[in-house]
Formats: C-alpha cells, structure tokens, sequence
C-alpha cells in the first residue's frame, strides 16, 4: 500500500517535529543546489529553525542574492528610465563580476588554496562541499566503470561465440581434408593395381610373341623342277 497523504499542519510532538524538520531542511537546500547547478540560477535560501538557528544557501553570496533582490523589487516599483537603465546595467555589470570574483574564490578555496581568514564553521562547510562534491565524483566513477564492465563482458561472450563458430568451421575443414586424402590414397592404389595389371598384360603378349616356331619341309614337286630342265636343253643347242 502506498502512503497516505500526510496533512500539512503543525506537528505537536517536538521529536517528530524536530526529525522532520532535519530532514526537509535537507532536502530543500538539496534541491536549492541541484536548481542552482543545473538552470544556471542564482539561488538563495535562508531558514531559521523554532530554536532560532540560522540556516542558508546561496550559489553565489547572499548578499548578492539579497542585494539583487532588493534592487529588482525597486526596479519593478519604479519604471526604469533611460539614465536609470544605465544605472541598472551598470549595477549588473559590477553583480557579475563580483559572482565571478566569488566564484573563483569559491575555485581556490575547493582546491584547497587560500583558506587563512577561515573560521571553523567556513572550513566545515567547506568540507561538507567538498564530501558531496567527492561522493558525486564517486558515484559517477562506480557507473563508468561498470558500464565498461559490463560492455567488456558483452565483448568477451561475442568473442567466446566467434571463437565457437571458428573452432566448429576448423573441425569441419579438418574432416573433409581427412576425407579427401581418403579418396587421393584409395585413387592412387587403383592407379597402382591398373598398372600393374596393364604391364602384367604387355608381358605375356611379348612373351606369346617370343615362343618356338615350327617349319616343315615338303618334298620337292617334279613337274616344277621340269621347266630349268627344258631350258638347260634349249640352251645347249641355241650353241
């Protein structure tokens, strides 16, 4: 269940109203700060307490922000003429290098430069600054931080998948290597046995070709060997 609307009228208990006092004071000086920071306002708070305590803020110097006040509830009384207006100008001019002024003072002061003058109360008031600004800084810091963390992480698990992917791709290349000098060796031993097959086949032909060859001699015909007779005769008397 959510909260119920608190009503906002005294509190009677001194202790509650003690704590929340405490705490809204707090807030609201939190808030007069972050207004101031990032609106680029000049901010002034002043809070008494029941007890008579002063508390305040100002970005700049209250008595500035007093002194600027003052001048623009005159103002809005009193219509500016032109020799006013110049006036006013002028006025702004010197407000604005007195921030400034205060600014670089306030500078050198979180730097830890020129603090003599200093009461006891500035220096705690300075340190108080000084462990919001650090705890700001801190904070910031953790949140860069983690986010490269957290980015190098995303980085490291895209890799590691890569790294995956590649390894299965380098196993899959191995296997079909193994494969292919599979093939190659079982190509080559059919190549081997053809040949030897092919030479074994050119060997015995030559040596079907180099065997015994048988001749017979038949008898001599005698009409055949009539007709050099015959011719012998004729010559015999052609003389």
């Amino acid at each position: 269940m959510g909260r119920g609307k608190i009503v906002i009228r005294r509190i009677d208990n001194s202790t509650s109203r003690q704590v929340t006092f405490s705490k809204r004071r707090n807030g609201l000086l939190k808030k007069a700060k972050e207004l101031a920071i990032l609106c680029d306002a000049e901010v002034g708070v002043i809070i008494f307490s029941s007890t008579g305590k002063l508390y305040e803020f100002a970005s700049t110097s209250m008595r500035s922000v007093i002194e600027r006040y003052n001048k623009m509830k005159e103002e809005q009384h009193h219509p500016l003429n032109p020799h006013s207006e110049v006036k006013f100008w002028q006025r702004e001019v010197a407000s604005l290098r007195q921030q400034l002024h205060y600014l670089q003072e306030s500078h050198r002061k979180l730097l830890g430069e020129e603090l003599f003058g200093l009461s006891v109360n500035d220096l705690e008031h300075l340190e108080n600054q000084l462990e919001v600004s650090l705890k700001g800084v801190r904070i910031k810091k953790e949140q860069v931080l983690t986010d490269e963390i957290k980015e190098l992480h995303q980085k490291g698990n895209l890799l590691h998948q890569e790294n995956i992917e590649l390894y299965k791709k380098v196993n899959l290349i191995h296997q079909e290597n193994i494969q292919l000098q599979k093939k190659v060796r079982e190509q080559e031993h059919r190549n081997e046995a053809d040949r030897s097959i092919h030479i074994t086949h050119v060997i015995s032909n030559v040596n079907d070709l180099r065997g015994p060859i048988n001749l017979q001699l038949s008898q001599p015909q005698t009409q055949k060997n009539e007709a050099p007779a015959n011719l012998m005769k004729l010559g015999l008397k052609l003389h």
